[in-house]
């Protein structure tokens, strides 16, 4: 037996193993799509400052707060 015997037998065993590794590929860049969102909406809470605390040259000016 040559290989052209076996090329047309393997077809679906190749197509398979293609469509397996294209959903891991997509699943891969959801997961990274998805944490890198996630670290956005994390970002972009500010935290407040308290109302009823009086405002200070010590938290105007501390880069930390």
């Amino acid at each position: 037996m040559g290989i052209h015997y076996d090329y047309k037998s393997k077809r679906g065993e190749r197509a398979m193993l293609k469509e397996a590794k294209r959903k891991e590929r997509l699943a891969l860049k959801r997961a990274k799509r998805a944490s890198s969102s996630d670290q956005i909406e994390k970002s972009d809470k500010v935290e407040m400052h308290d109302i009823n605390k009086p405002i200070t040259l010590d938290d105007l000016t501390n880069p930390n707060k």
